[in-house]
């Protein structure tokens, strides 16, 4: 109990670090891309801008998401960091429909852009971000690995300006820059979609990829003494977090000893899986299940 509050008073902190670092340096991208004239700069404030705001999120998600069950969410508040995940896609995908719609502006009416001044945000850039991504990188909730691979993907984009800076300042190609933006902004976009569909999974409460379903009904049918099991569910609550609910038939049991050594012998078969919380109806032979 006591790592788990560790790890979450740490992601919390981590959280909170990431939004400062990047909300501060949005800002100063909005100045110096507009001041040296770089539509992949402006771009990557506008992306930046829109991690910032999923960072506040998160970091405010994450905390909600540690509060104990009560009687309005019996399962705790866990899916809460979920919902940061869902905010954070889809604000991505807002700011880079806008970045693509600029830089064809661009490409279609090339501008000069200040190389030099490029290069010095662009090392900024990569030095803020990466600090960022690295203090994020050993998040385990889907909220804190969405937000991690945001900023590592910064850091990339940001390598990307640093070399176009340095090569506009040997030969001046004007298309460069809001080409770059727009291979930033497609690279990032591909991500988004796979993360959100991953998100969007785990809402529907589809079963987590990390759990073999038919693995844990073919263990507890092949305990002697177990007949069937049926309505075998398996959910997760936020990508880390799972919850186990079945319906177990047991058939000859005659005696409570033999009932009680069943039991136990299907509830440790689900121990060695780790469920957060697993609920198990046993049911005899002689009854018929009504759900069946």
């Amino acid at each position: 109990m006591g790592h788990d509050h560790h790890h979450h008073h740490s992601s919390g902190k981590n959280l909170k670090l990431a939004f400062f670092l990047n909300f501060g340096f949005t800002i100063l991208e909005f100045i110096g891309g507009i001041y040296v004239n770089s539509i992949a700069i402006i771009s990557d404030a506008v992306h930046d801008l829109g991690d910032s705001l999923s960072l506040g999120t998160s970091w405010y998600l994450d905390q909600k998401a540690q509060q104990k069950s009560d009687s309005k969410f019996s399962f705790g508040y866990r899916r809460f960091s979920l919902l940061g995940a869902l905010i954070n896609s889809l604000v991505l995908i807002g700011g880079s429909i806008y970045v693509i719609y600029e830089a064809v502006g661009r490409l279609m009416n090339p501008e000069h852009s200040d190389a030099q001044g490029m290069m010095i945000f662009a090392i900024i850039g990569v030095a803020v971000n990466a600090y960022a991504a690295w203090k994020l990188s050993g998040g385990k909730t889907l909220n804190e690995k969405v937000v991690s691979w945001h900023l590592m993907e910064d850091v990339l984009g940001w390598v990307a300006v640093l070399v176009v800076s340095i090569v506009l300042q040997f030969k001046d190609i004007h298309y460069l820059d809001p080409a770059l933006s727009l291979a930033i902004t497609l690279y990032i976009l591909y991500n988004v979609f796979k993360r959100l569909k991953e998100t969007l999974f785990i809402f529907l409460q589809g079963t987590p990829a990390d759990i073999n379903l038919k693995e844990i009904k073919n263990k507890i049918e092949n305990i002697r003494g177990v007949a069937s099991s049926h309505h075998v569910h398996i959910w997760s609550q936020e990508g880390e977090h799972h919850v186990f609910t079945a319906h177990v038939k047991l058939e000859n049991v005659n005696k409570f000893e033999e009932y009680k050594r069943l039991k136990a012998e299907v509830l440790n078969t689900l121990e060695a899986y780790n469920f957060e919380h697993f609920t198990v109806q046993f049911e005899l032979d002689s009854e018929t299940c009504s759900l069946e």
